[in-house]
C-alpha cells in the first residue's frame, strides 16, 4: 500500500497478518466460527480500501461518514485520505471493543487528528447530526441499510457519494442488498452503479438540482 503514508502502511500490514490468522482460525472451526463472527476482521480488503482512498483524494470531501467502524480497517484508508485533504471522518460504532481497537490502530498510524469517533447506535448518531455529509461508507449489519439510507439522505450534498459494501457477497446478505439497491433507485436524484470490486459497492451520487437521472 504504498499510497498510504508510512505509518498507516504499517498499521494495514498488521492488519493483513490478522487477517490471515483469523481466516486460519475461522477454517480451522468450520460452521461453528460463524457463531463467532463478530470476533473475526471481515474486512472491505485492499481493493476497496484503495478505491475508496483514491475516491476521497478525488472527491476532497470536508465531512465523511463512517457507518460501521468495526475493527477500523476501512477506517484506515479513509482517515489517511481525509488527512491529506483536510476532511473529518466521522465513523459509528456499537461495540466498545471493536472501537477501541480501532482508535489504537488509528492512533499508531497518526491519524487521530482526522477522525471523530462516535458510539452508540449508528441511526440515532446520524439522526442527530445536522449533516451535511460529503461522502458515506455504509458498511453495518445490512438490514440496516434502508434505514440507514433514509437518515442519511436529507444531510447528502448535491454530487455527494454513498459507497455501500456487501452488495454480492454473503449470499445470506442479498434480500437486504435487493431491498436497499431498490430505496436507492427510488431516489429520483441517485444515480447508482454496481461495482464488482471485493464483495460488490454499490456507488451511488446525488445530482445536483436540475439535472436529470441518466
Amino acid at each position: 500500500m504504498q499510497f498510504l503514508a508510512p505509518a498507516a502502511a504499517a498499521v494495514h500490514a498488521d492488519y493483513t497478518a490478522r487477517l490471515a490468522r483469523d481466516n486460519r482460525l475461522m477454517a480451522e472451526l468450520g460452521p461453528a466460527g460463524h457463531l463467532r463472527r463478530d470476533e473475526f476482521l471481515l474486512p472491505v480488503g485492499p481493493e476497496v480500501g484503495a478505491f475508496l482512498h483514491a475516491l476521497v483524494l478525488a472527491k476532497r470531501p470536508r465531512r465523511i461518514l463512517e457507518v460501521g467502524t468495526s475493527y477500523g480497517y476501512s477506517t484506515l484508508f479513509l482517515a489517511d485520505a481525509a488527512q491529506a485533504v483536510g476532511a473529518t471522518l466521522i465513523t459509528l460504532e456499537l461495540a466498545v471493543n471493536k472501537q477501541t481497537y480501532a482508535r489504537e490502530q488509528i492512533a499508531r498510524a497518526g491519524l487521530s487528528g482526522a477522525v471523530d469517533f462516535r458510539l452508540g447506535d449508528a441511526l440515532a448518531a446520524i439522526n442527530a447530526d445536522p449533516g451535511p455529509f460529503d461522502f458515506v461508507l455504509l458498511d453495518i449489519w445490512k438490514e440496516l441499510y434502508v434505514p440507514c439510507l433514509e437518515a442519511l439522505y436529507p444531510k447528502l450534498p448535491p454530487e455527494g457519494i454513498i459507497a455501500a459494501d456487501n452488495m454480492i457477497e454473503p449470499a445470506m446478505a442479498r434480500p437486504d442488498v435487493r431491498a436497499y439497491r431498490a430505496a436507492v433507485m427510488a431516489k429520483p436524484d441517485l444515480q447508482t452503479a454496481l461495482l464488482p470490486i471485493g464483495s460488490g459497492i454499490e456507488l451511488s451520487v446525488r445530482w445536483p438540482a436540475g439535472h436529470a437521472k441518466l
